[in-house]
């Protein structure tokens, strides 16, 4: 049975898109540039939000000095609005519920910066007791670097035969690969489902309870 169960978070535990698409199109519009339908952002999110601009800027605009001007229109704006239309996806509230009152650690290791990584999950899930909530931190590398699983595990103690990573990326699978321990893929995200059997996980699932029965194992 394992022991820790390690989550990403946008697209996974939240639904977090339409204020990700919001806040980026702010920006966007406040310096003079397209603005993109949220389905784009599918494709855009997942490996940082300076990634995240990079994508969003047109062509022959992808400086890192523009990058940098997005992000500091975007940011005050999400950290106004972050919470306007995220949701947790169905069934994941009780999840975590249930992994905790089964005795399981559980953590969250995302690539969205810290302090709004730290701020959603204690809107979200306020009765959950993570035994770690990382970012993006400055000078951390972003996944799918392993260091984020590696600075999680060094905190719970665990053995990483001991572990599941759930995500719902190509990023998070190379994530779960690079740090050596399960990989689960969730279907109900932000990328299709093709993109996560190209890592070949360890399980890909479709509904929350579905976690249940993999830790078991």
């Amino acid at each position: 049975m394992k022991k820790l169960v390690i989550f990403d978070l946008d697209g996974t535990l939240l639904n977090t898109i339409a204020d990700l698409a919001q806040s980026t199109n702010h920006a966007l519009s406040v310096l003079g540039y397209p603005m993109h339908e949220e389905s784009a952002y599918n494709f855009m999110v997942g490996n940082g939000i300076n990634k995240l601009f990079e994508r969003a800027l047109p062509e022959g605009e992808k400086s890192e000095e523009n990058v940098l001007r997005v992000r500091k229109e975007f940011v005050p704006h999400y950290d106004r609005h972050n919470a306007d239309k995220s949701r947790p996806y169905p069934g994941i509230p009780e999840l975590l519920e249930q992994l905790q009152l089964q005795g399981l650690q559980i953590a969250v290791a995302s690539n969205k910066y810290q302090a709004a990584t730290q701020k959603l999950i204690a809107h979200y899930f306020p009765k959950i007791d993570f035994v770690a909530i990382f970012g993006q931190r400055e000078g951390v590398n972003v996944k799918p670097d392993p260091i984020i699983v590696e600075d999680i595990l060094s905190i719970a103690k665990v053995d990483k035969k001991d572990v599941l990573y759930v995500g719902d990326s190509g990023v998070d699978m190379q994530t779960a690969i690079n740090a050596g321990v399960t990989s689960c893929g969730v279907t109900w995200g932000f990328r299709p489902r093709t993109e996560l059997e190209e890592f070949n996980p360890d399980y890909i699932v479709t509904g929350a309870k579905e976690i249940i029965d993999i830790i078991k194992k």
